[in-house]
C-alpha cells in the first residue's frame, strides 16, 4: 500500500472512536435474529431503534454500503480510478467515475441536502426521523467499530479497504437523496456530469452544426423501439394485490407484494423489524441504506410498491444566442446560465491524488444534460441546449412518507399521508387493512403537466419521444410552457393530489408496471395527464395475467381447494405457480402449428420441429424447475413478442383488454422463425430440447448453482426472474426479479405473514444469511415471519444482540455442561442482570431456576432437566424480558 493510502487508512481507524462517540446507543438496543436472519430491533427510543438498524445493516450489507457513501461523497475517481464505472441496477444505468464525481460533488458544494434539511415539515424531514437517522449512523459506526475498522471486515470485497470509513448523519441523507433521484436525473449522471458548451462560431457554421447534430439525435430517437427507455431502465417492476374484505375468506385485508428489483447492488432489499413501545412497530424491508421500512406491515395494515409510469422530469429545450453557446433567450430576454466550477480529486496511474476541475451548467435549478440512460439524444449545440427539470430535486418530503407510513393502521390514514406529503418519488401504493379494504394510488411528486400542455409545448425533438417513449421535451423559451401548480400541491410546480389517481376498493386492486388504467378492470381510472400514464391502451401480458389469476381465485375455477377467495396459504402457492400469459395464449396455435409443419424455417435454414412440437404439446406451461419445454418456449416467445407485424390474431379491443390482444399470427414469417431459431439457440447451446429450468437457470452462491424458478415478465410470468440467456449455459445469472416477497393478512393481533428474500439477507458470503433464503425460494419454501414478540421468542434459532455503550452482546460466551439428570450453564455478563434458566417441552416451561442479580463476569447456574425436555432458555433481564434460546446440545458445547 503506498505511504499516503496507509496514512489515510491510519487515520480513519483512529478517527473510528471519535466518529460514534456522539452518536452511542443508550443501553437498551435488543436484536433478535430470527430463522434466517431478521433483526427484530426493539430500543426505548427512534434513535435506539435506528441504532440497531444501522448495525445490522452493517453488519449484512458492510461493503456495499461502503461502496454507496464513496459514490454520493464524488469520490469515486479519488479511490478506484477516473476511467472506471459503475452499474446502478435500480434503474440499469452504468456512470462514469469521474462524471458521477462531478455530478455529486456539485450537489455537495451547492449544500443541497444541508438546505433541505433546514426545511421545516413537511418539505424537511420530520425530527422523529431525523432521530432514526443519527441512530442508524450511530449504529453503522458501531459496528465498524466494533469489528477493528476495515482490517476487521470479512467480506472480501472490501476487507482492508481504505475507503470503508464511518459516515456522517449528512452521509446518510446524501443516499437518500440519491435513492429520490433515481428515476430522474438518476438515468442522466453522465449526460450532467460530462456536459460541456460546444465553441462559439459564426452564424452559418452554428447553424450547420446544429442541423448535423440534431439529425444524429433524431436518428437515435427514430431507432428506438416503442417502449425502449423503460426497458433501458432496468426493466424493474413489481406486482402487488391489495385484497379486500370481498376477496379473502377472513375478511380482512391481505397484501402480496412483490418487487421485481435487482439482485445485486445498492438496489437490494433489507428485511427487519423495528419497535419501539408507544411509538413504533414495523416489519418489512427498505433498500440498502434506507432506515426504517418501506415496503411492510404494521398490525393492522400492510403495503407495497411498484414501479410507477409517471415521468418525474421533464426536458426544457432552449434556444441560444449565436455565438454565445452559454448565453439563453427565454421570452425574448437573454440571460446567462449559471456557471459552476467543480473540483474533485482523481486518483492517478501511479497511485498519486491531484485535483481535476471542471464547469458544469445549469438554468435555474436545472441542470444541463446531453443524454439519458446513455443515449445522445440531447446535443448541446450552437443553437440549442437541454435541461431537466426535475421533481425531486426538492423532495425530501418522501423520507416523512414512508416514516408516517410505518405507523399508520388503515388505509384511510395511508390515504391521508399520501396527500400531506405528496413524497413518493417513483413508485405506486398499494395496501389493505384489518377492516377489510383494499387501496391503490400513484400520488407523489410529479411535474405539473397536464396532456394539453404537453401537446402545446413539445419541441420537435419532444413530440417523438413523447408518442414512442413517454419522455416530454417541452420548449424552455416559453415561459407559458414550463410547470404548473396544481390544487392542492404541496411543493410548486407539482401536480396535486386530486388530479392524481387513486382509488379504494372492497374486492381487489392490482399493479404489475402497467399504468393506474386497469387497477381494477370493473373500474377503470381515466381522465388523467399522460405525464402519469397511458388509457385505454394494452396490457402488458403480466398485468393480464394478474387479472386472470385474480378472477379465477374468486370464481373458484383455479384448481385451489377449499373454495374460492384468498387466504395466505393459497395466495403463497399462487405467487410462485409460475404460470405464464404468453404460454396460455400461445402454446395451443404454436403447437397446431408445428404439428402441421414438421420443418420450420430459421434464420439460417430449415429446422426438424418434431422433438420440439411434442415437446410444447406436453409442456405444462409453466416455468417451474422440473417442467420440460420451459426453455424453448421462453426463447421463442422472447423473440415472437418483438415480431412486426404483431404476432397476434386478434388486435387490442378497449372493450375487453383483459383478453386482447390474442391469438397466434403462425402465418408471419416472423413467429415462424422465432420457433426454428429456438430450437436452434437450443441445439447451439447443448440444452435438451425437453429441458425443464432446472441446470439452465440459476443463481450462484459461491460454488454452487442453485436453480432459480420463475421467468420474463415480458412472457407474463406473475413471477418474474429475469436472467439474460448465455448460448453456453442457458440462464446463468439473475438480474433482477422476485426479491423481498411477502404475503401478509392484516389484524387478528398478531399479522399472519409469509416472507421470502429471494437473494438471501446478507451479500457477505461468510455470513450464514449468504445464500440460505435463496436455496428456500429455489424449493417454493417461505419463512412465516414472525410479528409479535410471543412468536419470536418461540423461533428455536433465536439469536439476541443486547447493544449498550460498547456495542457489545450483554450476555456472551454461553456453555451448556451435560450430566445424568441436569445441566450445568455458565455464561459471561456485561453488567449485573436478573437471571433466570428454564427447561421448555412444547413451548412451555417445565422448571424455572431464578437468581435477582448476578453480577457481572463468569456466573454458572444449574437445572434439573426431564427425559423429554426439549429446550434450555436462558434470560438476562438488564433491559426487560430478554431471551436467548439454546438447543439441547452435548456436553461442553456451544450453542447457536
Amino acid at each position: 500500500m503506498p505511504t499516503r493510502s496507509l496514512l489515510l487508512a491510519l487515520l480513519a481507524l483512529l478517527l473510528l472512536p471519535a466518529a460514534a462517540a456522539a452518536d452511542e446507543a443508550r443501553p437498551g438496543v435488543v436484536i433478535q435474529r430470527s430463522a434466517h436472519g431478521t433483526p427484530h430491533i426493539e430500543g426505548k427510543t427512534l434513535f435506539d431503534a435506528g441504532y440497531g438498524n444501522g448495525y445490522t445493516m452493517a453488519e449484512d450489507h458492510l461493503c456495499v454500503l461502503a461502496d454507496v457513501y464513496v459514490t454520493v461523497r464524488g469520490e469515486r475517481a479519488r479511490f478506484f480510478g477516473p476511467a472506471g464505472s459503475y452499474v446502478t441496477r435500480g434503474n440499469g444505468v452504468t456512470s462514469n467515475n469521474l462524471n458521477s464525481d462531478f455530478f455529486f460533488q456539485r450537489i455537495i458544494d451547492e449544500n443541497v441536502i444541508e438546505k433541505l434539511l433546514e426545511l421545516k415539515p413537511p418539505q424537511g424531514p420530520l425530527p422523529d426521523f431525523d432521530d432514526i437517522v443519527r441512530g442508524y449512523v450511530g449504529g453503522y459506526n458501531a459496528y465498524l467499530r466494533a469489528i477493528g475498522g476495515p482490517a476487521g471486515v470479512k467480506d472480501p470485497a472490501c476487507k482492508g479497504q481504505e475507503w470503508v470509513r464511518p459516515i456522517t448523519r449528512i452521509d446518510a441523507y446524501r443516499r437518500f437523496y440519491q435513492l429520490a433521484l433515481l428515476a430522474s436525473q438518476g438515468v442522466a449522471i453522465d449526460g450532467v456530469g460530462a456536459a460541456a458548451p460546444p465553441p462559439g462560431v459564426d452564424l452559418p457554421a452554428a447553424r450547420s452544426e446544429d442541423r448535423r447534430a440534431m439529425g444524429a439525435a433524431d436518428a437515435v430517437v427514430a431507432a428506438l423501439k416503442p417502449g425502449e427507455v423503460d426497458e433501458r431502465l432496468g426493466g424493474l417492476g413489481s406486482n402487488a394485490y391489495g385484497l379486500g374484505s370481498e376477496a379473502t375468506r377472513s375478511g380482512r385485508g391481505i397484501v402480496l407484494g412483490n418487487p421485481h428489483f435487482p439482485w445485486e447492488g445498492s438496489e437490494r432489499f433489507f428485511q427487519t423489524q423495528l419497535r419501539v413501545p408507544g411509538k413504533l412497530n414495523v416489519s418489512g424491508a427498505s433498500l440498502l441504506g434506507v432506515p426504517g421500512v418501506l415496503i411492510g406491515f404494521t398490525e393492522n395494515l400492510a403495503w407495497s410498491h411498484t414501479v410507477s409510469t409517471a415521468r418525474r422530469f421533464t426536458i426544457f429545450e432552449h434556444r441560444l444566442v449565436p455565438g454565445a453557446p452559454t448565453s439563453y433567450i427565454v421570452d425574448g430576454q437573454v440571460r446567462k446560465m449559471r456557471a459552476s466550477q467543480v473540483t474533485v480529486m482523481v486518483k492517478g496511474a501511479d497511485g498519486s491524488l491531484a485535483p481535476r476541475s471542471r464547469t458544469l451548467y445549469s438554468i435555474g435549478d436545472r441542470p444541463v444534460l446531453t443524454s439519458i440512460l446513455g443515449l445522445p439524444v440531447f446535443p448541446w449545440t450552437p443553437e440549442r441546449v437541454f435541461v431537466i427539470g426535475d421533481a425531486n430535486a426538492t423532495n425530501f418530503r418522501l423520507l416523512n412518507h414512508f416514516f408516517e407510513t410505518d405507523k399508520a393502521q388503515s388505509v384511510k390514514q395511508l390515504d391521508a399521508i399520501e396527500r400531506e406529503y405528496q413524497g413518493i418519488p417513483w413508485v405506486n401504493t398499494i395496501a389493505a387493512d384489518s377492516t377489510g379494504q383494499a387501496y391503490y394510488a400513484d400520488i407523489g411528486s410529479m411535474p405539473g403537466l397536464t396532456s394539453e400542455k404537453i401537446t402545446r409545448c413539445s419541441t420537435v425533438i419532444g413530440v417523438a419521444l413523447d408518442l414512442a417513449q413517454r419522455v416530454q421535451v417541452l420548449d424552455g423559451s416559453n415561459p407559458g410552457c414550463d410547470w404548473d401548480t396544481g390544487p392542492g400541491a404541496v411543493a410548486p410546480g407539482q401536480l396535486g393530489p386530486d388530479q392524481q389517481p387513486s382509488l379504494f376498493r372492497r374486492d381487489y386492486v392490482l399493479n404489475a408496471n402497467d399504468s393506474y388504467w386497469l387497477t381494477q378492470p370493473r373500474q377503470p381510472l381515466e381522465g388523467f395527464s399522460r405525464v402519469i400514464g397511458d388509457e385505454q391502451t394494452t396490457r402488458g401480458l403480466r398485468t393480464r395475467m394478474g387479472i386472470t389469476l385474480a378472477e379465477e381465485r374468486l370464481a373458484d375455477t383455479d384448481g385451489e381447494p377449499g373454495g374460492p377467495k384468498f387466504d395466505v396459504e393459497n395466495l403463497s402457492r399462487i405467487e410462485f405457480n409460475n404460470r405464464g400469459k404468453a404460454a396460455e395464449l400461445w402454446r395451443e396455435p404454436l403447437v397446431a402449428y408445428c404439428r402441421a409443419n414438421p420443418t420450420v424455417p430459421s434464420s439460417i435454414g430449415p429446422v426438424d420441429a418434431t422433438a420440439a412440437c411434442d415437446v410444447l404439446a406436453a409442456w405444462s406451461g409453466r416455468d417451474d424447475l422440473d417442467a420440460p419445454g420451459a426453455v424453448l418456449f421462453r426463447r421463442f416467445a422472447t423473440r415472437a413478442l418483438g415480431a412486426i407485424p404483431s404476432p397476434y390474431t386478434v388486435a387490442f379491443d378497449n372493450a375487453d383488454p383483459v383478453n386482447t390482444p390474442r391469438g397466434l399470427a403462425t402465418e408471419n414469417p416472423q413467429v415462424q422463425l422465432a420457433l426454428g431459431d429456438a430450437i436452434r439457440d437450443l441445439a447451439g447451446a447443448g440444452i435438451p430440447v425437453d429441458a425443464g429450468l432446472r441446470g439452465y437457470q440459476f443463481e450462484k452462491r459461491g460454488s454452487e448453482e442453485v436453480p432459480i424458478h420463475g421467468g420474463p415478465g415480458g412472457t407474463g410470468v406473475f413471477n418474474v426472474i429475469t436472467a439474460p440467456f448465455n448460448a453456453k449455459r442457458g440462464f446463468p445469472d439473475v438480474v433482477h426479479g422476485s426479491s423481498y416477497v411477502q404475503v401478509v393478512e392484516t389484524g387478528g393481533g398478531c399479522p399472519k405473514a409469509k416472507t421470502i428474500l429471494t437473494y438471501s439477507q446478507s451479500t457477505d458470503p461468510t455470513s450464514p444469511y449468504f445464500a440460505d433464503q435463496t436455496k428456500l425460494y429455489s424449493e417454493k419454501k417461505w419463512i412465516d415471519q414472525p410479528f409479535c414478540r410471543k412468536d419470536i421468542e418461540a423461533d428455536p434459532a433465536l439469536k439476541t444482540t443486547l447493544l449498550g455503550s460498547r456495542d457489545v452482546p450483554a450476555l456472551s460466551r454461553v456453555r451448556v455442561k451435560r450430566t445424568a439428570r441436569s445441566r450445568l450453564v455458565t455464561f459471561v455478563l456485561k453488567r449485573p442482570a436478573r437471571v433466570s434458566l428454564s427447561t421448555e417441552r412444547g413451548g412451555k416451561i417445565v422448571r424455572r431456576v431464578s437468581r435477582k442479580r448476578l453480577r457481572s463476569g463468569t456466573n454458572r447456574l444449574r437445572i434439573v432437566v426431564g427425559s423429554k425436555t426439549t429446550t434450555l432458555r436462558l434470560s438476562a433481564k438488564p433491559f426487560g424480558e430478554r431471551r436467548l434460546t439454546l438447543k439441547r446440545r452435548t456436553a461442553g458445547s456451544r450453542p447457536r
